[in-house]
């Protein structure tokens, strides 16, 4: 039986929903329904393009390891990343004033792509693999134009939560 998790902006009040991808990506697929419900501050993708994201601290008892990766996310794919505060907390990215970044232990970026032509490349850093561990089904459209909005208008007092979403249930 597939599992869904929604995907909301909650400022903005826009949701979508995504389907885990069980079968290509079982233990990254796992790691992030186990953990669920999470949300964080919003950030909008520097490098990558069409990317919003969050970040939180590591969450799985075992660490998924590589599975099911790209550096072309195409729209809908939502990705998990591995990073350490090493990595994070280079000028560049700008997350200097965030305690939670400079923590030593590893930090999770799970990301949703709502567009074309994006590329995991780090000028900092080359290339960055991502797991692909689900698929956004529905709600697509509406939530690329919140991402728009959090691109142009800026992503302060934004929250990404990550829930899961049970059947029957609206998005």
């Amino acid at each position: 039986m597939d599992r869904f998790i929604k995907v909301t902006l909650e400022k903005h009040g826009v949701s979508c929903l995504a389907r885990l991808l069980d079968s290509e990506a079982p233990r990254t697929a796992s790691a992030v329904w186990d953990a669920l419900p999470l949300s964080s501050q919003v950030f909008h993708g520097k490098y990558a393009r069409n990317e919003i994201y969050h970040l939180v601290p590591a969450f799985a008892p075992v660490e998924p390891g590589p599975e099911n990766t790209t550096v072309t996310p195409i729209p809908g794919d939502l990705c998990y990343f591995t990073f350490n505060s090493d990595i994070l907390n280079t000028p560049s990215h700008g997350y200097g004033a965030d305690e939670e970044v400079r923590a030593p232990e590893a930090i999770i970026d799970l990301a949703l792509f709502y567009g074309r032509n994006n590329l995991l490349l780090n000028g900092d850093q080359g290339w960055v693999p991502g797991n692909v561990f689900a698929t956004v089904v529905e709600g697509l459209e509406e939530m690329a134009t919140a991402c728009q909005s959090i691109w142009m208008d800026g992503a302060r007092g934004e929250t990404l939560a990550f829930s899961r979403h049970e059947p029957g249930s609206r998005t």
